[in-house]
């Protein structure tokens, strides 16, 4: 069902399909793209009904002035599609931009070409390097009191694009700095949030169990985020390692996650600090828990894997195409236990999937285990 979706709008290509229609094409598609695995895919752990609709609780809009007021949406053909009342983001998104659209002045000196929000906290971007006119803050925050939002952002980028954000240029214009998600994580403005939280920790719990990381285990925790993974690693008592791009993220990470050694960088370039911090561990005690973006892991970052031999490795993966290149490779050393689809992006084509490797050599039954769980 379209459920008021705009016509123009190209996104959540599944709509028009039923949720079983939906989950069946999503496990035919990675059956083709893993078929090398396909013994090992687990059935698709699917979002329950309450979560297909309203459950985006991160966007990233684009802005423009449409008859006299700001809209925020989706540029098709060089028009601006407003998507205030998308059905798929969350209410506190929905209940924030009726709050925009209405409390900003219709002033395109304003410059703002963006829109992103994470959860609570959420960023005006401007295309431009100043802004004089604050006469809007104070009127906009009594606005936003009722939305659920508890921070909102100013930023600054010039040269903002495909690349929304920069060092430089940040203002908090209302509320608190940093938020709390439904797990007392801390986040701020830029955090990366998987869409489906419920979803999210029964993938962590899975990852979990089968690296069963404990007290003299060291757990390489790459793509880190703001440490949603290490948290658990460290309260089981193992040692950890997150590597992330972002400084916020690690920022919020060394909150979430203490005692454990954070590494700002990509994978790449902290190879050679990651070498040392498994160094004094023997491989039966190495461990590790990987999230790429979309580009997968790369050659480099599987090199290192296959060198530095963690005895079990969980791989959360949003491309089946860059995993299946990933697997091929690691398959040199690493048995498939398991693959577990989930769908994360309900009423769109994407899928989650979560693949758990043992070292080759170790105790078969450790692999029949991670089949069956």
């Amino acid at each position: 069902m379209n459920d008021g979706c705009p016509s123009l709008c190209r996104a959540c290509d599944h709509r028009h399909l039923t949720p079983e229609e939906s989950e069946r094409q999503k496990t035919r598609w990675l059956l083709g793209q893993l078929e090398p695995w396909a013994d090992r895919i687990a059935s698709l752990r699917g979002a329950t009904d309450e979560e297909r609709l309203f459950y985006r609780d991160r966007v990233r809009l684009h802005g423009g002035i449409i008859d006299g007021q700001w809209r925020f949406g989706m540029i098709v053909r060089d028009e601006l599609v407003p998507l205030e009342s998308c059905p798929v983001q969350s209410r506190r998104v929905a209940r924030t931009l009726a709050a925009l659209t209405e409390g900003l002045p219709a002033n395109r000196a304003l410059a703002f070409a963006f829109y992103v929000q994470s959860g609570a906290q959420a960023t005006l971007v401007a295309k431009t390097a100043t802004m004089t006119d604050r006469s809007w803050i104070s009127a906009l925050g009594k606005l936003l009191e009722e939305t659920g939002l508890e921070g909102l952002w100013l930023h600054l980028n010039p040269s903002a694009g495909r690349r929304l954000f920069a060092k430089r240029g940040w203002e908090l214009l209302w509320g608190i700095p940093r938020s709390r998600d439904g797990q007392g994580l801390l986040y701020g403005p830029t955090a990366f949030q998987q869409l489906l939280p419920r979803l999210h920790h029964l993938s962590l719990d899975e990852a979990e169990t089968f690296l069963d990381p404990g007290p003299g285990d060291a757990v390489a925790d790459l793509y880190c985020g703001n440490g949603a993974g290490l948290a658990r690693w460290r309260r089981r008592g193992a040692t950890a390692c997150g590597v992330e791009l972002g400084g916020e993220a690690l920022e919020n990470a060394a909150v979430n996650a203490p005692g454990t050694l954070l590494l700002r960088g990509t994978c790449e370039e902290r190879i050679p600090q990651l070498e040392t911090f498994f160094s004094p561990h023997d491989e039966t005690r190495r461990l590790a828990y990987v999230n790429p973006p979309r580009t997968g892991l790369g050659d480099t970052v599987t090199a290192w894997l296959l060198s530095a031999r963690p005895r079990r490795i969980a791989y959360l993966s949003c491309s089946a195409g860059t995993l299946r290149r990933d697997l091929n490779r690691l398959e040199e050393a690493y048995d498939v236990a398991s693959i577990s689809p989930y769908d994360f992006f309900p009423r769109t084509r994407h899928v989650e999937t979560l693949v758990l490797l043992s070292l080759r050599g170790t105790d078969p039954e450790e692999v029949s285990h991670a089949r069956n769980a």
